[in-house]
């Protein structure tokens, strides 16, 4: 990420060390029952928090994290880490975030590979990694968790909720199935429903997994081959999605790698399939091939329409009680403004509060990650105004 820093270089305002922590909820027989038709427990949630939690438990800001994100938004593990979590540029004191003022709280979503219960985790029936066993999974079943965890801290309403891409459809999903327990939500580069192309895409990166030799129908996890080849091309289709035309252009043009002129080889010769491969190369470094399906899956499946207004969105933003704050970004193809616009225009419908920022950008659907000074001021500005009219009355 751009904003990133090497240790010994805090950004201002940073948490500092910081540590997962895990908590364990539906536990048998009071099992999870997932969307699927399945049933799931005990589940193990890691996440990471910031800030304190105030007398009355009214502070608490919950961060849901992207398609392959974790838990850990802020600070760093260790004083060697080369890079702090991956939202440090809004979370800590004083930032957009601030935890001198809110308890924030970020968790690795259910089916991840990041400390919470997923297709690598140990099925306790077998005493071996679930693989395909591990039950299909939803945003909504992602959500549904996240309440287990919330309510064993005691915490029964959240001052506001924040999410970009695959977060941004948690933090739909939890305003639309949780309205009274959420009093503000910020929807980032987001969407009610993917569209046939994103769908296409997640699907072509299912395919270059399981026709990896190596992914052995999922069953990998105790043989010294994994699947990488596949996930790392997966992510290589991936992370073109999350750029664009013009941020390419400027980063790598037509440049070759090395070398004045063709080689006239099938070998690496362009700046950008350089890249690419290293982004690849990366990735499988730190993510599990499984859970890139699953997860994938669960953002096909989501259709806030579907699910809450029997195809219209209109009737399913009847549920909405959150002061809700929506940004796209001019750039960005994989979840175009016009899908945010939707969203903006069924709310408003049904005169919600809801506030809306187009943000012009170059970098794509990456620009929730890099536009970090403008969606300061922008969330801070939401956050302040909402802070001095609820929560200073409160007191």
């Amino acid at each position: 990420m751009a904003d990133e820093k090497k240790a010994g270089n805090e950004t201002p305002g940073s948490v500092g060390i910081v540590s997962t922590q895990t908590i364990t909820v539906a536990h048998p027989p009071d099992v999870l029952q997932l969307e699927c038709g399945r049933s799931l427990g005990p589940i193990t949630v890691a996440y990471e928090t910031y800030g304190a939690l105030s007398a009355k438990r009214d502070n608490t800001i919950l961060i849901q994290h992207a398609w392959t994100g974790d838990a850990h938004v802020a600070g760093r593990h260790h004083p060697d880490d080369a890079k702090p979590g991956w939202w440090d540029i809004m979370v800590g004191p004083g930032k957009a975030f601030d935890t001198n003022r809110y308890y924030v709280i970020c968790m690795n979503v259910i089916g991840g590979c990041k400390g919470t219960t997923g297709p690598s985790s140990i099925n306790p029936a077998t005493g071996k990694p679930y693989g395909l066993t591990f039950p299909m999974v939803t945003i909504a079943d992602m959500v549904k968790v996240q309440k287990l965890v919330l309510e064993k801290m005691g915490i029964t309403q959240l001052f506001s909720m924040a999410g970009g891409s695959m977060g941004g459809m948690q933090v739909l999903e939890w305003i639309l199935r949780y309205p009274e327990s959420v009093r503000s939500a910020m929807i980032i580069a987001s969407t009610s429903r993917l569209s046939p192309q994103s769908i296409g895409f997640n699907e072509v990166g299912r395919h270059a997994i399981i026709s990896d030799p190596n992914w052995q129908n999922g069953d990998y996890y105790q043989s010294d081959k994994r699947p990488e080849t596949g996930l790392a091309i997966a992510r290589m289709i991936g992370h073109i999605t999350f750029l664009s035309e013009e941020s390419m252009n400027q980063k790598f043009g037509r440049r070759l790698q090395n070398q004045a002129e063709y080689s006239y080889l099938f070998t690496r010769e362009f700046e950008v399939e350089s890249y690419l491969h290293a982004q690849g190369s990366r990735f499988v470094k730190r993510f599990d091939a499984n859970t890139y399906l699953y997860i994938t899956k669960a953002m096909d499946y989501f259709n806030a329409a579907a699910d809450w207004g029997e195809g219209s969105l209109e009737k399913a933003c009847r549920r909405i009680l959150a002061k809700t704050l929506v940004v796209s970004f001019t750039s960005d193809w994989l979840f175009p403004s016009n899908q945010s616009r939707e969203l903006v225009k069924a709310l408003r419908q049904n005169n919600k509060d809801v506030s809306y920022i187009e943000i012009k950008s170059s970098y794509g659907h990456d620009a929730f990650l890099l536009e970090t000074q403008t969606l300061t001021r922008v969330m801070d500005s939401f956050l302040d105004n909402l802070y001095e009219s609820v929560m200073d009355h409160a007191e």
